[in-house]
């Protein structure tokens, strides 16, 4: 574009006047997220912990995972507006959450309901969310988006402290969930708006915020601006999916066996912790380092495995190791997940990072089998496979700080 302002990099910005309502369309984007949340962990701890619920958690999982990619493709080329995505995705989230409550054994409902509709309904919510608030707010849109899922996180607590309180209350909160949901989320598709192409601040020069030497230090920009068939290619992406597959998989898996515990304040405190830990996480990484950060995110998530297993062991009389457990875990819970986004945009650049990330999202899908597989072998035994779960988590731990920008030569030129 001819009026386009270059960095050193050559990325294009188009300053511009910051909207009034900037600050209330992010407040909407959060609370559309919460809104959805009962969906994954609202699921997964009332109705996936006896196993019945595991099948359709698992399609719900992958439904929502998949349905992210599509509708960012259709959005950032302007095929699909905005509102029309949100007011779907209130439609069949609200959909799949009435569905949840009223299924009972019904399993074709289940699956087409809750985890056909509901996950691509939830899909469409999440990546629409992220996408318009990461495009007004580009100067820290990491830490932004970090704050948006952390919602989706918590947004399960009420639901899970009024089930917890009233046992046999579980199919009206679902439904109560569901008119929630296409509320606020209807109104978020009257509000929110994606921000022009290229659009920045002009309150901010975008060439001094590029040259930024210690924000370059712990959050370096990417060697260049890469497309998504180029990404593919690089080690870096299958890695990124990888460590989102393991770490999804513990992440549902905690849930589902901390809610068999019939410890209802624990479950409640996992999820709150679960959303909570996001914001705590992108505050660290912005002092030192995403691969850092996620590192130590990971090893908390895996050293809850072993606590939950020594609090499980121990029996109801030594609880205090259980709430360790929930603690860790939750930390460690849903950290990841703008970490990993916030690296995709690290190491391949802004301009193609919603269609990037949401490739890596889409190894969710295969998070949510693990999920599974990890439930239905604690039903017989719980202390195998939360072992089996911490090794998921120590091994992305490991190979985390290991990460490495791609399109940057291996060594120094002689």
């Amino acid at each position: 574009m001819e009026n386009a302002i270059r960095d050193w990099r050559g990325r294009a910005y188009l300053p511009g006047p910051v909207p009034a309502d900037r600050t209330r369309m992010f407040r909407l984007a959060l609370a559309a997220m919460a809104a959805i949340s009962p969906l994954q962990y609202g699921f997964a701890a009332l109705l996936a912990r006896e196993g019945a619920g595991l099948t359709p958690l698992a399609a719900w999982i992958a439904a929502q995972a998949a349905g992210a990619l599509p509708a960012l493709h259709l959005v950032r080329r302007g095929r699909l507006g905005v509102r029309p995505a949100l007011a779907a995705g209130a439609a069949l989230s609200a959909a799949g959450l009435a569905a949840a409550g009223l299924a009972g054994a019904s399993w074709p409902l289940a699956l087409a309901g809750y985890a056909l509709l509901g996950g691509l309904g939830a899909g469409l919510v999440y990546g629409v969310c992220c996408e318009v608030v990461a495009s007004w707010y580009p100067e820290r849109a990491a830490a932004r988006v970090g704050l948006i899922t952390g919602a989706f996180g918590y947004g399960a607590v009420p639901l899970l402290v009024w089930a917890g309180l009233a046992p046999g209350a579980t199919q009206a909160a679902f439904v109560t969930a569901a008119v929630v949901a296409a509320v606020v989320v209807g109104v978020a598709a009257r509000g929110l708006r994606a921000a022009p192409a290229l659009w920045w601040p002009e309150s901010l020069d975008p060439r001094t915020h590029a040259l930024d030497a210690a924000r370059l230090r712990v959050t370096p920009d990417a060697a260049r601006q890469f497309l998504l068939p180029q990404a593919l290619r690089t080690r870096a992406l299958p890695a990124l999916a990888l460590i989102l597959t393991c770490a999804g998989a513990v992440s549902v898996f905690d849930v589902i066996v901390v809610a068999a515990t019939g410890a209802w304040a624990a479950v409640a405190l996992l999820v709150a912790l679960n959303g909570a830990g996001r914001s705590l996480a992108m505050r660290c990484s912005e002092r030192f380092g995403r691969r850092r950060t996620l590192a130590a995110v990971l090893g908390s998530l895996a050293l809850g495995q072993f606590l939950l297993a020594a609090g499980l062991a121990a029996g109801a009389g030594h609880g205090v190791l259980l709430w360790l457990g929930v603690v860790a875990a939750g930390l460690g819970g849903g950290a990841f997940y703008p970490l990993l986004a916030s690296l995709v945009r690290e190491f391949f650049g802004v301009e193609r990072h919603g269609e990037i990330h949401a490739v890596v999202y889409s190894a969710k899908a295969l998070a949510g089998v693990g999920a599974v597989a990890l439930a239905a072998a604690a039903l017989s035994a719980p202390a195998t496979a939360l072992l089996a779960a911490a090794a998921l988590a120590a091994l992305p731990a490991l190979a985390a700080p290991r990460l490495r920008l791609p399109g940057l030569p291996a060594t120094l030129p002689a």
